[in-house]
């Protein structure tokens, strides 16, 4: 209740001071994540394409369409009724792909756990810790897992043959570390990662922020900060954060 009530006095303080807060709403986009993501050294890198994995609903895609108006948007997501939603979030938008399946180190189909709250859903099993950090997610997964298809972003990549500048958003549950061994050499091209990566095990055998961070920094990406960071409700112990690695 208090949350929920948080969220109303800073949702008024923004429609009263930033007009496009309002607009923003009506396409279903929350305006601070708008304020996260438009940012002006970010605006200015000239992205021509943006990589999209663990695409959920669009939320994602519709919030960068606002950052970058002309840009292509390949945006992947293997569950079929978020699939369904995702290809209505950019209604008439020509350079928006949605893609149903997933990205993984290799082709192949795989289990994938659905949660009852479908972004937490994921290839590996939930902690119970996701559960008390997260709320949301405390109905936890259900018990049959459904076989999705996954593929190499490199596959995709050569496919598309996509324009540079690349922005690739990693948002995958655990599963940074296969989607990151699938794009060996789309990686090469790519220029700004945003990449959501956990400080403790929120999924059973899930990589943490030091691996994560090693990968990029072997591949030559420096670390940039964070967009968001999500924090434990009663401990207030960071989580996760959405972190931000440039090539340099």
């Amino acid at each position: 209740m208090i949350s929920k009530l948080k969220s109303s006095i800073v949702q008024s303080y923004y429609f009263l001071r930033y007009p496009k807060a309002r607009e923003l709403k009506r396409k279903g986009i929350k305006f601070e994540h708008f304020r996260e993501l438009n940012r002006a050294w970010l605006t200015a890198s000239g992205i021509k394409t943006v990589f999209d994995v663990g695409a959920n609903e669009g939320q994602f895609a519709k919030l960068t369409r606002e950052v970058f108006p002309t840009a292509k948007i390949y945006s992947f997501e293997p569950l079929p009724d978020c699939f369904e939603k995702l290809q209505n979030a950019l209604p008439g938008d020509k350079n928006f792909f949605p893609i149903n399946q997933a990205a993984g180190s290799s082709e192949s189909v795989l289990e994938f756990f659905r949660s009852v709250h479908s972004p937490s859903s994921s290839f590996l099993k939930m902690e119970d810790l996701h559960k008390e950090a997260f709320p949301e997610s405390n109905a936890g997964q259900v018990n049959e897992a459904i076989p999705v298809k996954v593929n190499t972003l490199d596959t995709i990549f050569n496919e598309v043959r996509p324009e540079k500048n690349i922005l690739l958003k990693i948002d995958v549950q655990g599963f940074e570390k296969e989607v990151l061994h699938g794009a060996i050499n789309m990686m090469k091209e790519v220029k700004v990662v945003i990449i959501e990566m956990s400080l403790a095990k929120l999924y059973k055998d899930q990589p943490l922020f030091h691996d994560i961070y090693m990968i990029m920094h072997g591949r030559g990406f420096s670390y940039k900060g964070n967009l968001s960071q999500m924090s434990h409700p009663q401990t207030n112990e960071v989580m996760q954060l959405d972190a931000i690695f440039v090539k340099e």
